[in-house]
């Protein structure tokens, strides 16, 4: 009966913990007119010599660079950082990561853990200390408002992709290798990991072209308490995105760079998570012990009564045949 309870037990507990989650897509309600961007890249190319510009399917260009933080730092600093990883390769031999929307998404099983993760301050870290170490890199991060619309965030050298008088680097200088620390769409929660965080790639010549092509779709976190149409206790406003990576070396005839397309899905996904109260759960638990004592009490009852059963029969089919038995005898 113990061992029966605790496994009815454990598994109610771990129902509950889960709850129940279900995933709602809907044309988006509302016009949003801006998203904001979150960016924090390093390049293994000097501040200087970028440039960081943001080209809109409205028409509007706006000069990232003066709305970032740019930190000179080392790239020794961050290609031996923790948590590193390189894009993987599909069958055509195209880096690809976070194809495809996931159940809960952000690397996380439950949409409590989103929401609690979310909740955290938002706060950049601070870039390493050089100690004496040769500024050959430079780091990109902050974030920007831009249109809802699509658009296409780049990273060029200087003098290139758009160019200006007297700025024109020298090609030996290009070198696009880069790290993505973070890179997400809505408001910035630091501890939720997108696709491209934590992602480095490498430039095999001077003249090589990144190209991030992301499908983004607004994303509602929800968790509530009961059952029924009570609002929600804790909700989360974000943003998903696939992304498929393309790079390659090109001629001088091109712009190299960093070139971040993003395009709006007109849809919503609403991923809520119910979970009884404290009073329902305890309610069931005692359901679950009451309905064992009931089900023990009940076999302990057949198990009497088959063992008188099966003892009468033997003590009759013992008392056959024995003196001073009653046996049928004519008079």
């Amino acid at each position: 009966m113990t061992v029966v309870s605790c496994m009815l037990l454990w598994t109610e507990l771990g129902r509950w913990w889960r709850g129940e989650e279900t995933h709602t897509f809907a044309v988006e309600k509302g016009v949003g007119h801006s998203m904001q961007i979150n960016l924090d890249i390093v390049l293994k190319m000097k501040c200087k010599d970028l440039h960081v510009n943001v080209q809109d399917a409205a028409g509007d260009r706006i000069l990232a660079a003066s709305r970032l933080q740019e930190d000179a730092t080392s790239w020794g600093q961050w290609v031996d950082a923790k948590g590193v990883h390189r894009l993987g390769k599909d069958s055509h031999g195209r880096a690809i990561t976070g194809a495809g929307w996931h159940d809960e998404g952000f690397g996380e099983e439950h949409v409590h853990d989103i929401v609690a993760m979310g909740r955290k301050k938002a706060r950049w870290g601070k870039t390493p200390r050089l100690w004496g170490a040769e500024a050959d890199s430079c780091r990109i991060y902050g974030s920007l408002d831009l249109n809802k619309v699509q658009g296409d965030f780049h990273i060029t050298a200087r003098g290139h992709g758009y160019a200006a008088a007297g700025q024109h680097l020298d090609h030996g200088s290009f070198n696009f290798s880069h790290v993505i620390s973070e890179l997400s769409f809505g408001p910035y929660y630091p501890s939720l990991v997108n696709p491209l965080d934590r992602t480095i790639n490498l430039a095999e010549a001077h003249f090589h072209k990144f190209q991030y092509f992301m499908s983004v779709v607004p994303t509602i976190y929800s968790v509530q308490r009961g059952s029924g149409s009570a609002p929600a206790e804790r909700t989360i406003f974000t943003n998903q995105y696939a992304v498929t990576e393309q790079s390659k070396e090109i001629t001088e005839r091109m712009v190299p760079g960093l070139f971040f397309k993003y395009d709006i899905e007109p849809i919503m996904l609403h991923v809520e998570e119910r979970r009884d109260g404290f009073l329902t759960f305890s309610i069931k638990v005692i359901n679950i012990l009451s309905g064992v004592l009931v089900a023990c009490h009940w076999g302990f009852t057949l198990s009497d009564w088959l063992r008188e059963v099966l003892g009468r029969r033997r003590r009759k089919q013992r008392s056959e045949g024995v003196i001073g038995a009653k046996t049928d005898y004519d008079d």
